[in-house]
């Protein structure tokens, strides 16, 4: 079913336009289909599909960042309800125009630049028309964007300026001394409610549920933030928490360890004798990356009698690996064992497909091969 035939014969879905669909979607007030009420713990195929437009680029500093629009449509953002993090629904609110989506990335590696916050505001003729935070976001057709729904005051012109926040993340290699500076660009939006209308809007009835994924989007020069396939470095091992995958990367190169090619410090502690230790946290069908979570890490050696490394990891970017969580490990042999442990769940807000994944997320173990060390 397309959007306009599903615009024809649903409007706001209830149970009762929803009755050539399955009974397995429970009832909702918002706009395009019911949420399923039997959803695994873990990543699902959605219960539709939609397409975006791109409204336009810019630059803030040393990034670009795109513009795209779509419907509005219901997101859930993580909150701590007494220790225990849960996906709390964001409904469509009734004077709701568009889902807008920022990717900010840096162009001439095409990497995508999560850890940063960005603040948009809308204009027309001068005049403010929202401002939001917008949020971090995970979606199965975009990867990691910034993404919040927006209402409009109808068709127009507006503009609208995306503000990023300086990177605090530690940075190597070529990206030493970038994204540290707030910036702001300022894009066109020319907006008709029938544009919007006609974005492709496909409802998944057979699939919905179902352990996958959407694959990405095609989005030409804009890249989708997944993981580089192979990553650099000699391979650890992987592991699975939460139905997200942990790829461990072992890195001898003098930009981790703090040589001359190397960006901010990469762990305290850290020397020119240790091996960096990078984790790629990834989604489980197509690499894309996830970021926002704490992640700690314990190196001890094959006796037990010593520890390599025992602490947080740090979040990192680098224009080869893209963003991973790192630390250096003093003298790590074959044999040695690794252990990881999620202290906080992904702060990402997700779009449907993601909600319930990523959340319940148990320790890990590694042995380092005989390849390595």
């Amino acid at each position: 079913m397309d959007r306009r035939t599903f615009l024809g014969v649903a409007g706001a879905a209830t149970t009762a336009s929803l009755a050539g669909c399955s009974s397995a979607f429970e009832t909702t007030a918002g706009r395009g289909p019911a949420v399923l009420d039997d959803r695994p713990d873990a990543v699902y195929m959605p219960t539709h599909r939609e397409g975006m437009e791109m409204v336009g680029m810019g630059m803030a500093g040393d990034l670009t960042v795109a513009l795209m629009y779509s419907y509005p449509h219901r997101f859930w953002t993580i909150e701590n309800e007494g220790g225990e993090y849960v996906a709390s629904r964001t409904e469509i609110q009734q004077d709701d125009a568009v889902h807008l989506m920022a990717t900010v990335f840096h162009e001439p590696t095409g990497t995508v630049v999560p850890a940063t916050g960005v603040s948009t505001e809308v204009a027309q003729d001068g005049s403010l028309v929202s401002q939001e935070t917008i949020y971090p976001m995970l979606s199965q057709r975009m990867g990691f964007h910034y993404g919040a729904n927006f209402p409009l005051e109808g068709d127009g012109t507006y503009d609208v300026t995306v503000s990023i926040g300086g990177m605090n993340s530690t940075r190597f290699g070529a990206f030493e001394g970038l994204f540290g500076d707030a910036a702001t660009a300022t894009i066109p939006f020319e907006y008709s409610e029938a544009a919007r209308n006609e974005i492709g809007y496909t409802l998944l009835e057979d699939e919905a549920g179902d352990p996958s994924a959407l694959p990405p989007m095609e989005m030409g020069m804009m890249p989708t933030g997944d993981a580089p396939d192979p990553l650099p470095g000699q391979r650890i091992g992987e592991a699975m928490s939460g139905d997200a995958r942990f790829v461990v990367q072992q890195l001898s190169d003098s930009r981790f360890l703090g040589g001359d090619d190397t960006g901010d410090t990469a762990a305290d502690g850290g020397d020119e004798s240790g091996t960096y230790l990078a984790v790629s946290a990834q989604t489980p069908y197509n690499r894309l990356v996830i970021p926002g979570m704490g992640l700690e890490m314990t190196v001890t050696s094959a006796d037990g009698e010593n520890q390599r490394f025992d602490g947080r990891l740090a979040p990192g970017l680098d224009p080869e690996f893209g963003f991973h969580y790192g630390a250096i490990a003093d003298g790590l042999q074959p044999g040695d064992e690794i252990d990881l442990s999620v202290s906080t769940v992904p702060q990402v807000a997700r779009h449907e497909g993601y909600e319930t994944a990523f959340l319940d997320m148990d320790p890990m173990s590694l042995t380092v091969p005989e390849s390595s060390g």
